[in-house]
């Protein structure tokens, strides 16, 4: 079967597809998947010379734009719907699925013109634009919390969890046999993939609140590369015990070996703490579109499964005494790992990919 995969622009669309793809590919020998998205997206960045082919078209952000920038986006749309028509007509596949992202909305729509079945997916509990859009073009919809069912016609809608993508599993599997849990209390502190600067920052001012249990405590921060020397040289002079790269590329064999996780709030970190069933202190990114970031923490603090410090109240006193009384807490952290657990989702991708199989027998109807 050939399915088209569009969308991107961001990791948080991106890999929940690629965690679709690779299970398109393992469901049947022969399987293709071709991926459409922007050069200007992460795809651009992250698929060529990989297992996914990438075709782009030439779609451009509306949202948080400009009104001059909105109107050329606009203008530009029925260049990009013509662009991803040429596209499936080349490549014919049995399904086109959206993941989100600007790209997603015009290769819908032109499979929408061209009578192709078409699904989308949706990773956060609020909808992005571009999906409540596209709910009314679309033949099912692949939902990772129940809250955001509402948003989109009950009938075609299923909550399927948030796709991961197989390096994660295979990472933690590893991690089971190779990294033991210490008798430290081991905290695991990331922002994006890039870093977050905020975050850094708040966690060396609380170096001074958490001098007390520093010989109980073992630190493990992903700083990005930009900070990655102060905030090593900071953990030094204070005599803490740290791992501190830029990047970790096996993150999930850290999440297994940690008791907090300090993090932003995205909708692939939440599935990610979810099936680790991890306790977890979430500093929401403030300028995530549709606050994104903000809705998702909220509904985990709501299940008591997270705490959360908003951006602007962060500082090194708050985030400091949040891991103190973390610290000194073990059963709020237990209940936290057993409500997040819940959420948890490892089969999302297969189950989205069992979905699209039975879309596709279905018997097409007419528009």
């Amino acid at each position: 079967m050939r399915c088209v995969i569009a969308g991107g622009g961001t990791g948080g669309h991106l890999f929940p597809g690629m965690a679709i793809a690779e299970a398109f590919l393992e469901r049947e020998k022969g399987n293709e998947v071709l991926f459409i998205g922007t050069e200007r997206g992460i795809e651009a960045k992250v698929l060529p010379g990989g297992k996914f082919p990438l075709r782009t078209i030439k779609a451009k952000p509306i949202q948080g734009k400009s009104l001059l920038e909105k109107t050329k986006a606009i203008w530009s749309l029925p260049m990009a719907i013509s662009e991803a028509c040429l596209i499936l007509k080349e490549f014919q596949p049995r399904l086109v699925l959206g993941v989100g992202g600007y790209a997603s909305g015009p290769t819908l729509f032109a499979a929408f013109l061209l009578g192709m079945k078409r699904a989308i997916q949706e990773q956060n509990v609020m909808p992005g634009m571009t999906n409540r859009i596209l709910k009314w073009f679309s033949q099912r919809i692949f939902v990772s919390f129940e809250e955001a069912k509402k948003y989109f016609p009950d009938k075609k809608t299923v909550v399927t969890g948030n796709p991961i993508r197989k390096e994660f599993f295979a990472s933690l599997k590893e991690g089971k046999g190779k990294m033991k849990k210490g008798d430290r209390f081991t905290l695991l502190i990331f922002g994006g993939s890039a870093g977050a600067h905020r975050i850094n920052q708040a966690m060396i001012e609380a170096l001074d609140t958490l001098q007390g249990i520093k010989s109980s405590l073992k630190i493990i921060h992903q700083t990005g590369k930009e900070d990655l020397d102060f905030v090593s040289k900071a953990y030094r002079e204070k005599g803490f015990d740290t791992l501190v790269k830029p990047f970790f590329e096996d993150i999930a064999t850290y999440y297994q070996i940690s008791d907090l996780v300090i993090c932003r709030s995205g909708a692939s970190t939440v599935a990610e703490l979810a099936v680790c069933g991890k306790a977890a202190l979430l500093i929401p990114y403030p300028y995530a579109a549709h606050h994104h970031q903000l809705i998702n923490a909220k509904k985990l603090v709501d299940l008591g499964a997270a705490r959360m410090i908003l951006d602007q109240e962060l500082n090194g006193r708050v985030i400091g005494q949040t891991i103190l009384h973390l610290y000194e807490h073990p059963g709020e952290r237990a209940r936290m790992e057993e409500s997040i657990q819940r959420l948890g989702k490892p089969r999302a991708a297969e189950e989205i990919v069992d979905h699209c199989y039975a879309l596709v027998r279905e018997k097409t109807m007419v528009h």
